[in-house]
């Protein structure tokens, strides 16, 4: 397929940034009609921007203009992925005026390739747009489906890996809490991390949707919360999780502090110590979890997700069975859960201390016994 613009010897245009955002904004309402969690729209928003943007400069077409060809999303993988140029170097197929252009038309972040996972979750997001649409899926052709399995198993043979946030085991946790002295912001930022870690380790968006009426004590040692609507289970129904132990002090004292009878369960916070009325967003769970691990000098790429997969993380480490586990997180597929899971188990696994005391004793008192022979060849 050639009908991208010409490289060489012509003028690329300035984006027209307000006809983006007009395509961009009708398709976002697409998928927030179709029943896409807020939080996730923002990031549908931000693809669509840059499909309308590069499609603009790669083939002069809008967005929404027909359902794109299997040649198009081809020609986004090769133009975004970075692969060996045989010069022990990397490179990438956009050509750097138009890379320039993204980046200055406020799209793209910075020049260069993109990671594996930006480029899988704007090809996701193409997929779901066509989906919506009725349009035949360009992602789903054999051909784009092999380029991108290849192109990931190239970045990986060449030392590339997928960066994952650090999960907040139990460790991490502890010395975060001990930061949260801070009179109510502590108070707050307690409650929160201790619902979101051993509360099933939760999603940011389930966290910020957690309303005070969600609450309901068992007893006066267990509270229960429930969840509707989540990532992985969209038809509202109520789902109640329990919380035990230091999880229910903790958020008996932020209620104490911040009494409610409805509304967000934790709300933002001014000056003095004062709270709102307003619930946090997600950005800013992601801000405590950062703040509360810097205050606590741990050294991570800390996140809001750190808080669910370490959740994981410590329940392999504890030996719980995974069924309980995901009964807890609700994960779908057991794939996506049982990395963190292994990772946690085998930190207690017999076979990672096969080389262990005995052992070693064991090595210690061969060796004292070769050197005996050394020493005395006749014994």
């Amino acid at each position: 397929m050639n009908n991208t613009l010409p490289l060489d010897g012509v003028s690329i245009p300035p984006l027209a940034l307000h006809g983006l955002a007009d395509s961009t904004r009708a398709a976002a309402d697409a998928f927030i009609a179709a029943g896409t969690a807020a939080n996730t729209v923002r990031s549908y928003r931000s693809a669509l921007a840059y499909w309308a943007a590069w499609l603009q400069l790669r083939y002069g077409r809008a967005l929404g203009d027909g359902a794109l060809p299997p040649e198009v999303a081809v020609q986004f993988i090769v133009d975004h992925l970075a692969r060996p140029d045989g010069a022990g170097g990397w490179s990438q197929l956009l050509p750097a005026h138009m890379d320039a252009t993204l980046v200055a038309a406020g799209v793209k972040g910075k020049l260069g390739a993109l990671a594996f996972s930006t480029v899988s979750h704007r090809l996701a997001v193409l997929a779901k747009w066509h989906r919506l649409k009725s349009w035949e899926n360009p992602c789903e052709t054999p051909a784009v489906k092999t380029l991108l399995r290849e192109a990931r198993k190239a970045q990986a043979r060449q030392g590339v890996t997928r960066r994952k946030k650090t999960a907040v085991a139990l460790e991490p946790l502890q010395a975060m809490l001990a930061t949260c002295t801070d009179g109510v912001r502590g108070l707050r930022d307690r409650a929160l991390l201790l619902l979101a870690w051993s509360g099933g380790g939760r999603r940011r968006s389930e966290v910020i949707g957690l309303q005070v009426e969600d609450l309901r004590r068992l007893d006066s040692d267990t509270w229960l919360y429930a969840l509707g609507a989540t990532k992985t289970d969209t038809g509202g129904v109520r789902r109640e999780k329990p919380l035990r132990g230091p999880a229910v002090q903790a958020l008996n004292a932020w209620l104490a502090a911040a009494p409610a009878s409805s509304g967000p369960l934790f709300r933002r916070l001014y000056k003095g110590g004062r709270v709102g009325s307003t619930g946090l967003s997600g950005d800013q769970v992601a801000r405590i979890v950062k703040r509360r691990a810097q205050l606590a000098g741990l050294d991570g790429d800390w996140a809001a997700h750190s808080l669910r997969s370490g959740f994981v993380t410590e329940a392999g480490r504890q030996g719980v069975p995974l069924g309980e586990v995901m009964a807890m997180t609700e994960h779908r597929s057991v794939t996506t859960v049982m990395g963190y899971f292994q990772a946690g188990a085998l930190l207690e696994s017999r076979a990672s201390q096969l080389f262990g005391e005995s052992t070693e004793a064991e090595a210690m008192d061969e060796g004292l016994t070769v050197d005996n022979q050394r020493r005395h060849p006749d014994v």
